[in-house]
């Protein structure tokens, strides 16, 4: 089937100009509030804070049971809320990663989602390392890999 010339011209002029109107914004929603040529942004809310995602998967390289939800809730319950009691975010997924060995895994994961303070990163750092280290110890896993960025938060 051939594309109508016309159709294909009112599509392209169409995204085009959706993708012109979003471009303003996107260029002054920086971080910082300052956007093109130093121009601060009203739009920008928020405080600055930290966003560190985790990725905890569910197979155990040892081929032993998958870790359950009820055992992944708990581990939250017990190691990753008293450290972030202020609350997070437990997303449901599924995942795959060339483990150690060069296979690629697939299976059930969890996506961890925290917000923090920048000026409390160095505590938050330390927990969050050692909520890594006691999941992999706790269930047998190869790693938990961690996505960190800065964002501006507003509740």
């Amino acid at each position: 089937m051939k594309i109508q010339p016309v159709r294909t011209r009112t599509a392209l002029v169409t995204a085009a100009a959706l993708l012109a109107v979003g471009v303003p914004t996107a260029a002054y929603a920086t971080l910082d509030g300052s956007g093109a040529g130093g121009h601060t942004s009203p739009a920008v809310r928020g405080e600055p804070y930290a966003e560190t995602r985790l990725f905890f998967g569910t197979a155990r390289i040892d081929g032993g049971p998958a870790v359950t939800d009820r055992q992944f809730m708990t581990f939250i319950d017990e190691e990753v809320t008293p450290a972030f009691p202020d609350g997070l975010t437990v997303r449901s997924g599924r995942g795959q990663w060339r483990d150690g060995t060069g296979t690629i895994e697939k299976e059930r994961s969890y996506e961890l989602l925290l917000l923090y303070p920048v000026g409390e990163a160095a505590p938050a750092d330390r927990a969050i390392e050692e909520i890594r280290r006691d999941y992999e110890k706790a269930f047998g896993q190869e790693s938990v890999g961690r996505a960190d960025d800065r964002v501006r938060v507003d509740f």
